[in-house]
């Protein structure tokens, strides 16, 4: 029962129904709602998981984020961020308790990407018309746009990268006489020409850095250099926004700027940053890069918390691909070689949400979150299935998190450096 109301939530999170016109007015708080009756569902079970480190390090990103403000002289603006943020910490904990079998992974994949496809649809309409269903326009531009956290051609982007793999998953699975395989793969058509009509060159540049992935995975680094230089050049072809990516554009000089108004930020409030939500208070334009953003706002102890929260999502799904388990008949190399399948792709969606946060100031927003629940959950059931997949601890991982957290601040100090001097 909790599956069916946190997948409920899901569907409303993705399509947004409730801010159609003719819904908006009623008033009717349906994601909170939703949310709360599958908590409620979920409170009696029996089967509650808190294995994986990824619950206990969201929960005190959720602290860190609220006392990042408190800590910063408004005490009553942290527990406004506490409010804001903790029915992402829910539904993350809802949705990686319901779904551990291989049957309901699968079933939420499917969910995301029917979302994803209607709102690609949605953005054809608009394309063509310049007035999607929602009654949202085209922006001045002529880019496609959604409604709530969608509003941004970048946001809506990002959505598409992140489902297009999980499209091609299902499209190889085939079934109801290829119907299924047809049906599927025409979504991930739809989704590249969503991609294609926000004109998002981060979108862009993730199906470059998604495929590169996928074929490291599979043949090696060389050849996804090769191929991701392949696809940077065929990009150049298209018309798009791409063809104007450059250190010294306007546009880019800008979030290079404000990546070093993050990095000062940080300097001057190492442990617990400006406070959550206040960049723009310090900064005239955001951070436009997820990592900076948390850098800034919630310090070295938030950066720390997301980063490793991100990270384990990312070892996981690797860790599955790289286990030899020992396998008794041939019914456990196909379940073993179905699970692997859902790895790589799960992995892969992660690759697109890593590249588009990398230029974008998504760090608290609900979709990565929800997809990291995806994940948590596959781990989760893999283990079950096959107990000889070894599980993470976060109090032996700690001292490597903490290493590596500083290596990305280091990383990032000295790439901006260099971007700076190029400017």
């Amino acid at each position: 029962m909790p599956f069916i109301f946190i997948v409920i939530y899901l569907v409303l999170v993705l399509v947004r129904p409730q801010e159609y016109p003719q819904w908006a007015q009623a008033g009717i708080p349906f994601l909170p709602i939703a949310l709360i009756t599958a908590l409620v569902a979920w409170l009696p079970s029996r089967h509650k998981r808190f294995d994986e480190p990824q619950y206990l390090l969201l929960a005190l990103f959720l602290l860190v984020t609220s006392l990042s403000v408190a800590f910063n002289g408004w005490s009553g603006g942290g527990l406004e961020q506490f409010n804001v943020f903790a029915p992402t910490l829910v539904a993350f904990v809802l949705l990686a308790n319901s779904a551990l079998t291989r049957k309901r992974v699968v079933f939420v994949i499917g969910v995301f990407t029917a979302c994803a496809v209607l709102l690609a649809i949605h953005g054809i309409k608009q394309s063509a018309t310049g007035l999607g269903w929602t009654g949202m326009p085209l922006i001045d531009d002529g880019r496609i746009q959604y409604l709530g956290i969608f509003s941004d051609p970048n946001d809506l982007g990002m959505l598409f990268v992140i489902c297009m793999p999980m499209a091609l998953y299902l499209g190889s699975r085939g079934g109801l006489l290829g119907l299924r395989r047809l049906v599927w793969l025409a979504g991930a058509g739809l989704l590249l020409y969503g991609i294609f009509l926000t004109n998002s060159r981060g979108s862009l540049l993730a199906l470059v850095v998604m495929s590169g992935a996928y074929l490291w995975q599979r043949r090696g680094p060389v050849s996804a250099l090769v191929l991701a230089a392949v696809c940077l050049a065929l990009l150049k072809l298209v018309p798009s926004r791409l063809d104007q990516l450059d250190v010294q554009e306007r546009s880019a000089t800008g979030r290079v700027e404000a990546w070093y108004e993050g990095m000062q930020m940080f300097i001057a409030h190492p442990v617990w940053g400006v406070g959550t939500d206040r960049f723009t208070e310090f900064n005239e334009l955001t951070a436009h890069n997820s990592l900076i953003l948390v850098l800034a706002e919630n310090g070295f102890i938030g950066f720390f918390l997301w980063f490793s929260f991100l990270g384990y999502c990312f070892w996981m799904m690797a860790r599955i691909l790289r286990h030899a388990p020992e396998l008794s008949d041939d019914e456990d190399v196909i379940e073993w070689r179905r699970d692997r399948a859902i790895a790589m792709t799960l992995l892969v969606s992660l690759v697109g949400y890593a590249a588009t946060a990398f230029f974008l100031s998504r760090s608290y927003v609900m979709l990565p979150y929800l997809l990291s629940a995806v994940v948590v959950a596959h781990f989760t059931a893999v283990r079950e299935r096959f107990p000889d997949v070894v599980p993470f601890n976060l109090g032996q991982d700690l001292l490597r998190w903490l290493v590596l957290a500083c290596v990305a601040v280091v990383g990032f100090y000295g790439l901006l450096k260099v971007l700076l001097a190029m400017t």
